[in-house]
């Protein structure tokens, strides 16, 4: 019923439902091949290659017997290019030069989200692209939580209301996110007082914005260990076919003499200075923020198509607020939205959206940190203070400008898929949340440039990764009932201590179905 009514909305408002993903079907459910690589995945004594299977495998290419597909970049996108790809038959390799989700893609708000503030810039500018950015990544998000449920998983998000006009306003505005999520929805928006709400979240301040607390609308998002992700999107690409190799860096691209078309790259192994060749019919780009770069190494006055800009966040001590919900600064002072988030035991805060250089370590400004303590301090009964921030990151988004776009001013929160350069094709831009439909479209791309023939189209809406296969939220009682841990006593011996619930829940969340041999490891 939401489904219908929500395209009976976006229809009357402009019609870009007919296009969205989460009306896509159950792609390659009762395919056989999907059965065989789905069982391989899932399979719990399934190892990874080795770090030289993975590079014997990308040298043996050569010019008459080229991989597929070369990704370079192994951050969500990247990897997730990789997965899709060896999923389709394909024959593919992915080199990232420092190590996989190292860079942006480790450095997020941790939220798998469809964006309420995007939404409602789509309803106050009348911005169709933004709506259709809506329905995109909330059609991506619950599926997202479904493949890797030991890794993701819903969470309740209360947003402060200090009149009665907000109370109105935030809970028509959620009720409308809860509409646009149609089938995919979480859980439903509500509205709770001010006393349920300070029950709930205790170091809410009943005073804020020189007024009374009125309650608050809680609404649901995803949450994820965005690393950890990452990592298992490396992995079952591994699992899948494909040779990941970390620590290896594009140095140069190789050029048809007679097309000058990009047909594979010059790698360095950072971890033992060796140099080799891979070939491949197609290369995709998906580097992040370091795009242009590598863009540049087959024209140096490539047109930018990146606009950087840096996320920074900040944790502070698990008292700033309860396990299980979170807490949204709807409006700061200048109209930004700040999360402020329950995460591994302590408190994420953030986030900034702010110009930036690009480097390979960004580091937080003083002032970005200090922006994001003021604007959680006016909604909390507890004292914001510098020395409570026990670490802080910065992030780039690389924000996408369409190069064949005749407007290029106008900076997408979108992904943009190109080929500017014969053989290359460059994917960025998006989020997190929608790093499968990225992918997805960036190997189309692909596949068209390089003529591929794959053995099948995507599978990747409904493939787990691996270690999600099985796992339930209960699986850490078998450790903690059947593991040790082997610690070190004061006098240097050692001696088995036990698996408590903490360590077991942490084991077992953070490898899903593989926790069992992580545990044997450290029995």
């Amino acid at each position: 019923r939401f489904r219908r009514l929500g395209a009976v909305a976006v229809v009357a408002g402009g019609g870009y439902l007919a296009n969205s993903p989460a009306a896509s079907s159950d792609r390659g459910s009762s395919d056989p091949t999907f059965a065989a690589l789905k069982q391989r995945i899932a399979d719990p004594s399934a190892v990874v290659p080795d770090r030289a299977a993975q590079e014997s495998f990308l040298m043996g290419s050569n010019s008459s017997n080229p991989l597929d597909i070369l990704v370079v970049g192994g951050g969500a996108t990247g990897c997730g290019v990789a997965l899709d790809a060896a999923t389709r038959g394909l024959r593919v390799g992915l080199v990232e030069r420092e190590d996989f989700s190292s860079g942006t893609s480790s450095r997020s708000t941790k939220l798998i989200h469809g964006g309420v503030r995007y939404l409602e810039k789509a309803v106050f500018n009348l911005d169709s692209g933004q709506l259709k950015l809506v329905f995109h990544a909330l059609a991506e998000r619950k599926q997202m939580i479904e493949n890797a449920r030991h890794l993701c998983h819903s969470l309740p998000c209360m947003t402060p209301c200090f009149s009665w006009f907000e109370v109105i306003y935030y809970w028509a505005g959620l009720k409308m996110y809860d509409l646009v999520a149609g089938r995919q929805l979480l859980h439903l928006s509500r509205y709770y007082s001010a006393e349920e709400s300070v029950e709930l979240f205790p170091t809410l301040a009943r005073n804020g914005k020189d007024k009374s607390l009125k309650g608050t609308v809680v609404y649901f998002d995803g949450q994820m260990n965005d690393s950890r992700l990452n990592v298992a999107l490396a992995c079952t690409a591994a699992l899948a076919g494909a040779a990941v190799l970390n620590h290896a860096e594009v140095i140069s691209f190789l050029r048809d003499d007679a097309t000058d078309r990009v047909i594979g790259a010059r790698i360095k192994n950072h971890l033992s200075g060796n140099q080799f060749d891979v070939y491949a019919k197609v290369v995709v780009n998906a580097a992040g923020p370091f795009c242009d770069s590598v863009r540049r190494l087959v024209d140096e006055g490539a047109k930018p198509i990146i606009c950087p800009s840096s996320g920074v966040h900040v944790v502070l001590p698990d008292y700033y607020s309860p396990e299980g919900m979170g807490l949204i600064v709807p409006k700061t002072k200048d109209g930004r939205v700040v999360f402020m988030l329950p995460w591994l035991g302590r408190t994420v805060a953030g986030t900034t959206d702010s110009n930036t250089e690009i480097t390979m370590l960004p580091e937080p400004h003083e002032d970005e940190i200090e922006f994001i303590l003021d604007a959680i301090s006016d909604y909390l009964n507890v004292k914001v203070r510098r020395t409570d921030v026990l670490s802080a990151w910065s992030g780039i988004r690389p924000l996408a400008i369409d190069p064949n776009a005749e407007n290029t001013e106008s900076i997408s929160r979108d992904h943009v898929v190109s080929e500017d350069f014969p053989g290359l094709v460059t994917i960025t831009g998006g989020k997190w949340t929608t790093y499968r439909s990225m992918a997805e479209d960036a190997v189309n791309a692909a596949v068209k440039s390089g003529k591929l023939r794959q053995s099948s189209k995507c599978m990747t809406q409904r493939l787990h990764l691996v270690g999600s296969d099985g796992w339930e939220p209960a699986s850490f009682t078998v450790l903690a009932q059947h593991y040790v841990r082997m610690k070190k006593s004061h006098g240097g011996k050692i001696v088995p201590g036990v698996m408590d619930t903490a360590a077991a829940k942490h084991v077992s969340h953070a490898y899903g179905t593989s926790a069992e041999r992580v545990a044997a490891i450290a029995q």
